[in-house]
């Protein structure tokens, strides 16, 4: 009776997928933070940039193997939609890398710190990319005619990034960290990894929480990326409507972009050209929202070729139009 109620359960249809699906995810996940939290970097210390990217081979590893199993289960559209997803999303991330260095730099947290933040952002990110990706799936089953309005917005953002400047981060006027600020009681200095301490209130010489300056850096980023979510969530979306792939591919991106921060906050100064070709791929792929409804659905692979194409080249045309270029310092 509960083996057949257990199997029920996890054969269960949940946004697509059967329940067993998502959990197997989740559990590789779980596993993958566990791991890296509880064992990896079980004590604070500083990431150079050979272990950041000797870890985001680990994870870019992880993502692969995932992937040529969601190709061998799933088929080869579900595969190549899979592998176009996770490398339109690791292109769209090299930007945040810049907003969390700024974030960083603004509070002062020390790199020995910023790593461990970063990771349980993730717990905040899991929650919020899915809110996202099942409202979107949700609108999408509902009412086909909202992939209009994601084209759209697609393209309209990619044509701003072509013909506007970019404007300076100052995360001192940023309205969250003004309200945060003026409502809870925030102690000026870090106190190790701790998110929040009991201390005596000046005022009242009572025990009272504080929250940190490390807090304050985590609500920031994941806010951060919460507004990265508005671009890369439709554009997922443009690729494939299949919910249980769009949710993996921003995982698994997000996941190793976390592994790869230090390596890439070290260079982002050297991706200066590719918002270009980014902004070129996000008018393709909204562009093709539109060839698929009125022509005839574009073949996978030459989407995942298009976007690679176009993302690999602007990689190496940043970095050799920047070569020689030193970084400048925000703080």
């Amino acid at each position: 009776m509960i083996l057949d109620l257990i199997t029920a359960i996890l054969t269960s249809d949940f946004l697509g997928k059967p329940a067993w699906l998502w959990l197997v995810f989740m559990g590789i996940v779980g596993a993958l933070l566990a791991f890296d939290l509880g064992i990896l970097h079980k004590s604070d210390k500083a990431i150079g940039v050979s272990e950041s990217l000797k870890l985001s081979a680990f994870y870019i590893a992880v993502a692969v193997l995932f992937g040529a199993w969601v190709w061998w289960s799933m088929g080869p559209t579900s595969g190549m939609q899979y592998f176009t997803g996770y490398a339109l999303e690791k292109a769209l991330s090299i930007d945040n890398v810049f907003v969390i260095s700024i974030i960083f730099g603004y509070f002062a947290i020390p790199p020995k710190y910023q790593y461990r933040a970063l990771l349980w952002g993730i717990l905040a990110v899991l929650i919020m990319r899915g809110v996202m990706i099942a409202a979107g799936a949700a609108l999408v089953q509902e009412y086909e005619w909202v992939l209009y309005i994601f084209g759209a917005f697609l393209v309209a953002t990619g044509i701003k990034m072509l013909v506007m400047k970019e404007q300076e981060q100052d995360v001192s006027k940023n309205p969250v960290v003004t309200f945060l600020s003026k409502r809870m009681r925030i102690t000026p200095e870090l106190h190790g990894e701790r998110f929040f301490v009991s201390q005596p209130d000046p005022a009242t010489g009572k025990i009272v929480r504080f929250a940190t300056p490390l807090f304050l850096a985590l609500v920031m980023i994941n806010i951060a990326d919460l507004v990265f979510a508005v671009d890369s969530v439709p554009a997922i979306f443009a690729i494939t409507t299949d919910t249980y792939i769009v949710y993996t591919a921003n995982i698994m991106a997000i996941l190793g972009l976390r592994a790869l921060y230090f390596a890439l906050a070290a260079l982002v100064h050297r991706f200066e050209y590719l918002k270009y070709a980014l902004a070129i791929v996000l008018v393709f792929i909204g562009a093709k929202i539109f060839w698929n409804q009125i022509v005839g659905k574009v073949d996978p692979a030459i989407s995942l070729g298009v976007t690679l194409s176009i993302i690999a080249a602007g990689i190496v045309f940043s970095l050799w139009k920047t070569r020689g270029v030193q970084p400048s310092t925000h703080a």
